[in-house]
């Protein structure tokens, strides 16, 4: 036994007489030697079959307290790997009793937001990094070319052109700091041209849309079916530009279909008009191959867009543009003019975790890792809400459920936080006045599979509470 082993079995106790569970009990206890200090980010705690037995409890009760703390985001569980605490509570320790309390955790976190964090290849990235570091030229630690780095933008012109079908190639594209920032210049660029109205799907994401807005562009809401953009509300909606996600449509889940797909490009050519196309998800289809980009199809039309903050992290602040001969110069421009440039040791360790099939390898695992706790989060919602209807494809990062007409999203949210659960419905992302039935888009991708049926079962009490009211 370890050291902190050893340290974990004096922190804890549970008592049979207690009023409180035994895995509660165990919760609380290692939460409370966390947040206090005692237990720091990193230190490995014991396994669920060794505390089990210090404690003369099941390994059941274990299993479930540690699969809570992981949900709220104390402990790291990985297969084959010794439990740790999580080095997300570094720095959040209490520094006296009542200062500085935080925000409290929720015990189940199910926003379709940021990927499994957990899972970024760590020691793959400090390798390619190092290698960054070591084969840097001199002149490649200055600013450099505002596009970014050249040997980024070819490995991404080569990997997109593998992978999606982009027709891309390294002197059109832009590295950027994210999605945000690429659709951002691309507005501006397109605002500084005269355009003055930009479609967006009905429903789609409010912060893009106040991107658009800060550029000046005025916001036309397109509707969404389950086949995609509406051609017909496209066709009367007299707009200069266009943000599509036709490979996994955000929020709905739909996926833009072939007869759409032709009509949208003949809307284009016809109008002269830019589509922006956020690839949003395209890496993770679990059923079948995705569809591939668009951008193939009409390259001198379609400004590609995409990221590395839901494949890998947002914290890398890496993501690129494919972008039309004649607006190439306008962009570069802006994003000149924003920043200067975006970090370079990243971009060329990027270049090489792309070189080396890194990417690849990380995406092949994860998608059987999402796959997995998507259907687990399914089998379990059919199970406890049976009434609850599934939308869109076996796709993404989060599941579109759509509830009866007579159920209420604001209660559903308020009772699923008094329970410790946040999520997401369709109303924070429809354009006013856009309605339908009530929709929770329930994010899988933080949540370990442990913890999955004890969150439905949560969240369903919540659901069911709103209809005895």
């Amino acid at each position: 036994m370890d050291e902190t082993s050893q340290a974990i079995e004096m922190l804890l106790s549970v008592s049979r007489d207690g009023r409180q569970r035994l895995g509660t009990q165990i919760e609380t206890q290692l939460r409370g030697a966390i947040r206090e200090g005692r237990l720091r980010a990193g230190a490995r705690v014991p396994s669920t079959r060794d505390l089990a037995c210090q404690l003369g409890v099941s390994r059941r009760v274990v299993v479930e307290a540690y699969a809570q703390l992981a949900a709220e985001g104390y402990l790291t569980l990985r297969q084959g790997a010794r439990p740790c605490v999580a080095e997300t509570v570094r720095g959040r320790v209490l520094s006296s009793p009542g200062a500085g309390v935080p925000a409290a955790t929720p015990r189940f976190d199910l926003r379709p937001r940021t990927p499994d964090v957990s899972a970024f290849p760590r020691s793959q990235w400090l390798r390619c990094l190092r290698d960054a570091l070591r084969t840097m030229t001199n002149a490649e630690f200055g600013y450099g070319d505002p596009r970014g780095a050249e040997a980024l933008r070819s490995a991404l012109a080569e990997y997109l052109g593998r992978v999606r079908g982009v027709a891309a190639v390294p002197e059109r594209m832009i590295i950027t700091n994210g999605y945000s920032q690429g659709q951002g210049i691309v507005c501006r660029a397109l605002a500084a041209r005269g355009a003055r109205r930009i479609g967006f799907e009905n429903p789609s994401h409010p912060e893009q849309r106040r991107v658009a807005e800060r550029a000046g562009l005025e916001i036309v809401p397109i509707a969404v079916d389950q086949a995609g953009v509406r051609l017909d509300e496209l066709e009367r909606a007299d707009v200069d530009a266009l943000v599509l996600t036709p490979a996994h449509q955000h929020p709905t889940g739909a996926v833009l279909t072939g007869e759409r797909r032709r009509g949208l490009l003949t809307w284009l050519r016809r109008r002269d008009a830019i589509v922006i196309e956020d690839d949003y998800d395209a890496e993770y289809r679990y059923d079948r191959a995705a569809v591939g980009a668009l951008h193939g199809l009409e390259p001198d039309r379609i400004v590609y867009a995409g990221s590395a903050s839901k494949t890998l992290a947002p914290a890398l602040r890496l993501g690129w543009l494919v972008v039309p001969a004649r607006l190439l110069a306008a962009v570069t421009d802006e994003k000149d003019l924003a920043d200067c440039g975006t970090a370079s040791v990243e971009q060329h360790a990027f270049a090489t975790f792309l070189a080396r099939g890194e990417l690849d390898r990380h995406l092949r695992r994860m998608r059987g890792r999402y796959r997995s706790r998507r259907d687990l989060l399914l089998d379990e919602l059919a199970r406890a809400l049976p009434e609850a209807t599934v939308r869109g494809v076996a796709a993404g990062l989060h599941a579109t459920v759509e509830l009866p007409e007579d159920y209420d999203e604001h209660a559903i949210l308020d009772q699923a936080r008094r329970r410790g659960v946040t999520l997401m419905t369709m109303r924070d992302f429809w354009i006013p006045p856009g309605t339908g039935a009530p929709t929770l888009l329930l994010g899988y991708a933080q949540i370990p599979i442990p913890a999955i049926p004890t969150a439905v079962l949560a969240l369903t009490d919540a659901i069911r509470s709103t209809r005895q009211r």
